[in-house]
């Protein structure tokens, strides 16, 4: 008798959560039946962490990630690296010092740091920074630097961007690639202005960092009203010379644009020569590492080491990745895998270092990934929802997992999901943590639903994945944030 009333208990759970799925997909499914939605590609998945399938359709699909794409390169980097992972900055000078003179050049030798300079708020504002590295020469006793002040950002090999990536976001602050040495996250901001009527120029300027080295052209004209901002640089590191194209409408107000600076290294030489002038200490000026004769042959173990910073943690820079979409610190997270496994920063060598890594944590990559970039601003990334919700399974047994799941954000929180389930209960949005992702015709969430009460295993993983698809972006994201709220609130 024991026994049969043991068997009645499971067999009603079975059936409960068979039903409580059903009641899920046909909840989607009506969901996704809206007209905005008739001539996307769709992909859904969501299961729980023990294995069982809530909702499913065309969850193999290889879909364009967006951003999503982070999930990937945040979780394998915290994995590896670890939470209390730095990067280093190291102050070094070759020559001699004698009698209070540096008698060669002083480096700002990068070991990949995203943040130096950056306005984001973990990093460690840079007139602090310049006292740190100022003291580490007043340490050595130098009271002037025959030589340059040299950015060498020789330690990230290879291109700075994918070159998958579309020419006209290479241009934007978002298409800025990392580099060994960074400044103010490579970027270049100016100014810009409607003229008086539609076909005059517009009013721009560069504003922050200075670059005297540069050549800045504007061919860009004022637009008619209501066709916004569509400015756009085009630069390459091979020539110290950008254009600005395109068209600012006469209705805009006045604003702040930011581009992609290719020289960073030279940017960040140049502005601590300034500061050394301004503590009395003269240099012969700034160079970029890149571009300087002669110097190549010297190895960063033969220069002598006056001091070294540290940037914020592991842990820090993947939270900011993942709440505002950095598209800078995701580069940097896959440069620095491939350079810690494989000795190189070069794509190539980033592919090797993340299959390993997904390896590692026991994933089959022979299907539902094909990886271009860590960020996910290229277009030759494809994801299934079914990889993203291995993957997100897989990550819950990292040591580090509760790090990663705090690093992503929540519906109607600070950062890119700030507009999403406005209108949900607290209670809701607090348990949902989740990456969003889009571009032009992409909107894509993936995340972790965590439940009211019970064990890890029943925490929900899912992945919402819409390609091709032409409706607003507001109007996606109210059925995205629909279908969010109904896996939340089922019960299993």
């Amino acid at each position: 008798m024991k026994y049969n009333k043991i068997a009645t208990i499971l067999i009603g759970v079975i059936i409960s959560h068979t039903l409580g799925a059903q009641s899920l997909q046909h909840s989607i499914e009506k969901v996704l039946n809206d007209p905005a939605l008739s001539e996307a590609t769709i992909g859904i998945c969501a299961r729980t962490c023990d294995g069982r399938t809530l909702a499913e359709i065309d969850s193999d699909n290889m879909i364009l990630p967006a951003s999503n794409m982070k999930l990937i390169s945040t979780g394998t980097a915290l994995h590896r690296l670890g939470p209390d992972h730095q990067y280093i900055t190291k102050i070094v000078h070759d020559g001699m010092i004698e009698k209070g003179v540096l008698k060669g050049n002083l480096y700002i030798i990068g070991g990949g740091d995203p943040t130096t300079g950056s306005r984001d708020s973990i990093a460690t504002p840079l007139a602090q920074l310049f006292a740190q590295w100022e003291k580490f020469i007043h340490d050595a006793g130098i009271k002037r630097i025959e030589g340059k002040v040299i950015g060498d950002g020789r330690y990230f090999d290879g291109m700075p961007e994918h070159p998958s990536w579309q020419w006209s976001d290479i241009g934007t602050y978002y298409g800025s690639g990392p580099t060994g040495l960074m400044f103010y996250e490579n970027m270049q901001s100016f100014r810009a202005s409607a003229g008086k009527e539609a076909g005059d120029p517009v009013n721009i300027a560069p504003s922050f960092p200075e670059a005297p080295w540069m050549e800045f052209r504007y061919n860009c004209t004022t637009g008619t009203a209501g066709t916004g901002d569509q400015l756009y640089m085009y630069a390459s590191d091979l020539s110290p010379v950008a254009e600005i194209r395109g068209t600012f409408a006469v209705d805009r107000a006045a604003k702040r644009i930011d581009c992609t600076n290719k020289f960073p290294e030279y940017t960040l030489a140049n502005y601590f020569a300034d500061y050394l002038r301004s503590k009395g200490i003269s240099t012969g000026g700034a160079a970029d590492f890149r571009l300087c004769t002669g110097i190549h042959e010297t190895t960063v173990e033969e220069l002598t080491i006056l001091g070294t910073t540290l940037s914020p943690s592991l842990k820090r820079i993947i939270f900011e990745t993942n709440h505002q979409s950095n598209n800078l610190y995701a580069e940097t997270l896959v440069k620095t895998l491939g350079k810690s496994l494989t000795g190189s920063a070069c794509y190539d060598s980033t592919y090797v270092a993340m299959n390993t890594i997904l390896k590692e944590l026991g994933l089959d990559t022979s299907y539902g990934i094909k990886m271009a970039d860590g960020s996910g601003l290229s277009r030759k990334n494809y994801i299934s929802p079914d990889f993203f919700c291995r993957f997100l399974t897989a990550m819950t047994a990292s040591p580090h997992f509760d790090d990663y799941m705090h690093s992503l954000p929540s519906p109607g929180s600070n950062g890119t999901l700030s507009a999403n389930m406005k209108n949900s209960p607290e209670e809701i949005k607090s348990r949902i943590k989740v990456k969003s992702g889009s571009m032009e015709g992409v909107r894509c969430y993936s995340g972790y639903i965590i439940p009211k009460e019970g064990s890890k295993d029943e925490t929900i993983v899912f992945s919402l994945m819409i390609n091709n698809c032409t409706a607003p972006a507001w109007k996606v994201r109210q059925l995205m944030d629909k279908i969010m709220a109904s896996i939340a609130e089922h019960q299993f």
